[in-house]
């Protein structure tokens, strides 16, 4: 397992954006298959986002497909989830996670290794 440690949550009014950080304790194959999800209360654990990022392979959600992207910096062993056109049923929790063996994948259960988590609030 490895450690996550995200960033980059806050509030926004609907239409703006925000870009969220994960940057992992190492880059082994452990980390190699990330994931953005989140969970809005009373709701549960959606998919957002994977990549694998030895190949730059991605797959986002179809509710955020043309607004989220997810990247990586290798160099920097982050992975980012730029979030434009932002609406308010985006607001929840976003969680960072990693150590998927079928990348990208968007089962939360096949991750090994989760970040504490980051609000993203958007008002309307």
């Amino acid at each position: 397992q490895v450690q996550l440690v995200e960033s980059g949550g806050g509030s926004v009014q609907a239409g703006g954006s925000l870009r969220l950080s994960c940057t992992a304790s190492e880059y082994t194959s452990s980390s190699d298959c990330m994931g953005w999800f989140r969970q809005a209360p009373g709701k549960g654990r959606e998919a957002v986002a994977s990549i694998y990022r030895s190949f730059g392979v991605t797959r986002h959600a179809d509710s955020v497909q043309g607004r989220f992207i997810i990247s990586t910096d290798n160099a920097k062993n982050t992975v980012y989830l730029q979030m434009n056109s932002l609406k308010p049923e985006d607001t929840a929790i976003y969680y960072c996670a990693a150590g998927a063996r079928s990348c990208p994948s968007s089962k939360p259960n096949e991750y090994n290794s989760w970040g504490q988590g980051t609000q993203v609030t958007v008002s309307s």
